[in-house]
């Protein structure tokens, strides 16, 4: 009977207790089990993403040998080891809601089957305190004790078997706190090799500033001009279509032939073949800009397509953490970057054959009119509380949706 009833006690009281304490304080409002499953499996999806495409960079980086192609795919990996550790960032907090979320649930459960287990301890411990000889001086409690041992006998595989889902739940409660252990680890982790990324990409861009100082004075009548035009455009399309325009005329202008001496015996000249050197095949002019990344790791907020107050949306809304990296999601021609009315800071990026790249929501942008980027290259930062970046991707003017032609 005493072994009943430490065992009892053992099961119902102390390791209870103590189960109770490893899943800590309630967690917050959380948000939909399936939303938080969905964004950890996207975050890690993410990460694995802009790992490979770090790798790519630091590899065509290593193999540039013009200095400034070099800087700037030194430049676009680090932003990628950004983008990775922001996504690394997601994926642990993604990872803690839920463990948070079923500990609390676990608690609550282990309330519940907890109650009969305490009532039956309790009487255990009352009949524990009278010894069975006091009991026989009384007429009819020797036959009570009888009967009680008789359904105690019966009754303890019942408790065994009742007892056993409780140990199960309070092994899995430790083995949560070992998760939620090793997912805080993972987050600190991730946010320490975030600062260490950002400071060196700091570094790039003040290198990559001073390197410019020569070209400021042409850059900035650029720039000139394209605020110009995003004083005149009556909105955010009308700018677009203003600088579509313009790097369509820019473009054409690229395509024509330069001067040609003179021959020497023009009797004997001949039709240059204008097909390119080599077996190269000459790229369709309506291509898309090809490898294309989305600008930040994040949620979907808004697909393209859905419907909003203005109309369907023609672009992609995403929500990142916050101060995320933007990048840029392939190679292009810096058209506009600044503040636009009401879209924060945005960034505008011409790319061949009449494709064209929006992106507003930026906090700050660090990019200049007329700069070449390669796909990837850092473009800004996104806002400090509950940041949102919407991607459009246009072709000759007109929506298309940039998921299609994500890679």
């Amino acid at each position: 009977m005493a072994w009943l009833n430490h065992r009892l006690l053992l099961l119902g009281g102390s390791a209870f207790l103590c189960a109770v304490a490893a899943v800590g304080q309630r967690a917050p409002a959380l948000d939909d089990p399936d939303d938080t499953r969905a964004a950890l499996a996207e975050a890690l999806q993410e990460r694995r993403a802009a790992e490979v495409r770090s790798e790519r960079l630091e590899a065509e980086a290593a193999a540039a040998e013009d200095a400034a192609e070099r800087a700037a795919r030194e430049a676009a990996a680090i932003a990628a080891r950004i983008q990775q550790a922001e996504a690394g960032i997601a994926a642990a907090r993604a990872r803690m809601t839920m463990i948070a979320r079923e500990r609390d649930d676990l608690r609550e459960e282990l309330g519940r089957e907890q109650r009969p287990i305490v009532r039956l301890t309790a009487a255990l411990q009352q009949f524990s305190r009278r010894p069975v000889a006091f009991s026989v001086l009384r007429p009819g409690d020797v036959s009570d004790v009888v009967y009680l041992r008789a359904m105690l006998h019966n009754a303890v595989p019942q408790v065994q078997e009742s007892t056993e889902g409780l140990r199960t739940q309070i092994a899995r409660s430790a083995e949560l706190s070992r998760e939620a252990a090793a997912a805080a680890e993972a987050l600190s982790a991730d946010e320490v090799a975030l600062a260490e990324r950002r400071d060196e990409l700091a570094e790039i861009e003040s290198r990559e500033r001073l390197a410019a100082r020569a070209a400021d004075s042409a850059a900035d009548r650029e720039a000139e001009r394209a605020l110009a035009l995003a004083e005149e455009a009556r909105d955010l399309d009308g700018l677009v279509d203003q600088l579509d325009r313009a790097a369509a005329l820019r473009e054409r202008l690229s395509a024509l032939p330069g001067p040609q001496l003179r021959p020497a015996s023009p009797a004997s000249a001949q039709v240059g073949d204008a097909s390119p050197p080599g077996n190269a095949t000459p790229r369709p002019a309506n291509s898309p800009p090809t490898p294309y990344i989305l600008p930040v790791a994040g949620r979907t907020i808004t697909g393209f397509g859905a419907p909003q107050d203005a109309g369907l949306s023609q672009g992609l809304t995403l929500g990142p953490i916050a101060g995320a990296q933007v990048v840029a999601p392939a190679s292009g021609r810096i058209a506009f970057a600044g503040p636009y009315r009401g879209y924060g800071r945005i960034v505008i990026i011409e790319h061949r054959g009449g494709w064209t790249s929006l992106i507003t929501g930026l906090a700050r942008s660090d990019v200049r009119v007329g700069q070449d980027v390669v796909g990837g290259a850092p473009l800004g930062v996104a806002g400090p509380d509950r940041p949102s970046v919407t991607l459009e991707l246009r072709r000759n003017g007109e929506p298309v949706n940039p998921i299609t032609f994500v890679s």
